[in-house]
Formats: C-alpha cells, structure tokens, sequence
C-alpha cells in the first residue's frame, strides 16, 4: 500500500516543483495576476495534504513490521516530507515576496514596466535559479543597470559601499528582496534629486548655477547660508564670479557624488 501511493504522490510533488519554479521564473501579467495564480496553486497543495497523511499511517504500519527497505518504490517517507516541506515552503515565501513587490509598487510609486525590468535583470544574473546573485553576479548586474563600477582600486571600493548596504549580514549573497529595495531607493533618491536640481534652476533663473545673492533672495537666510557652506564654486561655461554649482550640491545631498 505504501509503495502503490508513494509512486502516485512523489511524481505529484515533483510536477508542483517543476511548475513553480516556472512561475518564479517567468512572470506573465501583473503582479496581482501572479500572485493569484501562486495561491491558486497554494490551495491546491494544501488540499493534497491528506494524501501525505495517508502515506504517513502506511509508513508508521511498516515502521511496526519492521520493514525497513521497499523494493517497490524509489521513495522513502523521509523523501516525500522533505518534497511537501520545500512545497508549501517555497509557496509561501514566493507569496510573500510577491505581496512586498505590490506593496513597494504603491508605496514607492515604481511602475510595473520598471518592477519588470528589474525582475528580468536579476533574473539574467541568476544561473543558478535560487534567487540570490553572489557578489560577482551582483557586480555584473550593477553595470548592467547603468552602474560605472571600473575595474580598479576606485571600483572595488564602490562596489563594497553597495555591498554593505545590500547584504549588511556579509552573507556574500544578495536576493532580489535586497536588490529591489536598493534600486527602488535608488530611484527614489534620483527623483529627489532630479526635483532639487529643477527647484534650484528656477531660482538661479534657468541657469546652470546660482548665485550667492540669488539664494539669499529666494530663501531664508539660515537655509542659504547653510547651502552656500557646502555648495562648490561653479566652473562650466558662463561661470561668473561668486557662482555655485547647485547640480553637483543636489547629488552630494542625497548621497550620489562623491566630489
């Protein structure tokens, strides 16, 4: 009785393993369209369970025979509770993980366009399929994002400062969970700056640097003067006298330039 349901159940569970992991894969739709078909899938398994409770009280009904080899399946019971176990725990998460993605949709304003891309780009870097990159893989997908991390001595410490943030464990591994927040707060602190940037050209009068006195006309004078003591004098084309470089003081501030 036990080898007859353990050659039913064990290719039942590796058939819901193949197909999640197509589904972890390969998003198609929305969000919201992908996590309904998760817990579609979650309800199904959960309604299996009964079949893993029977194979139980065959297991313990051989366990007091002592019948401790079954020539008639490749399955042991300790096989199939670790297939359900990684079942219903991967399900689980992948839930999780999809509901955190919605909610970093709506709270961060991301659109599902740039949640794609982002998904797709990680993805790439993910040969191995577990949902993490190793540092090198993580550095790959960095550049592949538009980042200019050179490979020397300036590069490494860059990427480091990334890694700290990303995997502040030392885990040596980043998961996606991770990288979504990193870029979403990277997207997030570049609209800063592009609305910073924008504020501070109208001021200056559509040009490209502003003045002393620009600033303490248009803003209180505590708050000019605290801008002026960090502002660099402006050297581009046009420079005058006394002129300040609010593009490069608008990256400084939210942590983008080094300079």
């Amino acid at each position: 009785q036990f080898a007859q349901k353990a050659n039913v159940v064990g290719p039942w569970l590796e058939r819901q393993h193949e197909q999640l992991q197509q589904l972890t894969v390969q998003v198609v739709g929305t969000l919201e369209q992908h996590q309904k078909k998760l817990e579609n899938m979650e309800h199904t398994v959960l309604q299996y369970r009964p079949h893993i409770d029977e194979l139980e009280k065959y297991n313990q009904q051989i366990q007091e025979c002592m019948i401790f080899e079954n020539r008639h399946t490749p399955y042991t019971m300790e096989v199939i509770r670790v297939a359900w176990e990684q079942l219903t725990t991967h399900l689980t998460r992948q839930i999780a993980e999809i509901k955190n993605q919605i909610y970093t949709l709506e709270k961060k304003g991301i659109g599902e366009e740039q949640m794609n891309e982002f998904r797709a780009t990680f993805a790439h870097f993910d040969k191995s399929r577990t949902r993490r990159l190793d540092s090198k893989e993580f550095r790959a997908c960095l550049i592949a994002c538009g980042y200019n991390i050179r490979e020397d001595r300036q590069g490494d410490v860059d990427f480091q400062r990334i890694m700290a943030n990303v995997d502040p464990t030392q885990t040596g591994f980043v998961t996606f969970e991770s990288f979504l927040d990193f870029m979403t707060r990277e997207c997030s602190e570049e609209d800063n700056v592009d609305q910073l940037t924008l504020a501070f050209k109208t001021l200056a009068g559509d040009q490209p640097f502003i003045t002393a006195e620009a600033l303490k006309r248009e803003l209180p004078i505590e708050q000019a003067e605290w801008c002026l003591r960090r502002m660099k004098p402006y050297v581009g084309p046009g420079a005058i006298p006394g002129a300040y470089d609010y593009k490069i003081f608008s990256a400084t501030l939210y942590g983008e330039s080094d300079l």
